[in-house]
């Protein structure tokens, strides 16, 4: 499995715009073959915090994703209205139980 985590910072004046913008986003890409999960939240501390979580099947999901056309457009239309790219991690994750961490 790849998980993507981005975050990033709204400006106060167009966050509404911006979570629009993002939840779509997120569920055009839950509509794609091999997206398990895609999800747009708020950090409880600081509201205008904004994190993705994503976890795709394998990395051609993810490279099949990323090459779809309004991913592009995602990202430019979001920077634009932040400022700057979001801060992005990518990760190869498999899933352990609690009784393999001791």
């Amino acid at each position: 499995m790849i998980i993507i985590s981005a975050s990033f910072t709204a400006p106060a004046d167009n966050r509404a715009e911006i979570i629009a913008l993002c939840a779509g986003h997120s569920a055009q890409s839950r509509a794609e073959p091999g997206c398990l999960s895609h999800h747009i939240h708020a950090d409880c501390e600081n509201p205008n915090r904004l994190f993705f979580h994503e976890e795709w099947r394998d990395a051609a999901a993810v490279a099949a994703h990323f090459a779809v056309p309004e991913s592009g457009e995602f990202v430019k239309r979001l920077t634009e209205l932040v400022g700057e790219r979001p801060e992005i991690g990518i990760f190869r994750a498999k899933a352990v139980s609690a009784q393999d961490l001791r």
